[in-house]
């Protein structure tokens, strides 16, 4: 988790907030956080890394469409890194 960047790991958040969001869910998401467009050159290349990576999985829902998962790693990767800004922030 410490590789990543901080798009990265808001896609992560995304994701595991979600059930089984597909790409333009993610993007829309994102782009009403960030408050500025998320081009599919920045999103894409993104996630393929985080699949890469064994933290999310890919599957198909139709030809057109592909939805997103977090594995049981990138959940476990996500709860540490929650429990590590913990010790750092107290709301």
């Amino acid at each position: 988790m410490y590789d990543l960047t901080g798009f990265q790991r808001d896609l992560l958040y995304v994701i595991a907030g979600e059930e089984e969001p597909h790409g333009l869910a993610i993007k829309e998401e994102l782009e009403e956080y960030y408050e500025k467009e998320i081009h599919h050159g920045r999103l894409y290349p993104n996630l393929d890394t985080l699949v890469d990576k064994g933290l999310v999985e890919k599957g198909q829902r139709d030809r057109r469409t592909n939805f997103y998962t977090l594995t049981r790693r990138g959940r476990r990767e996500l709860e540490a890194r929650r429990e590590w800004e913990a010790q750092y922030v107290d709301l």
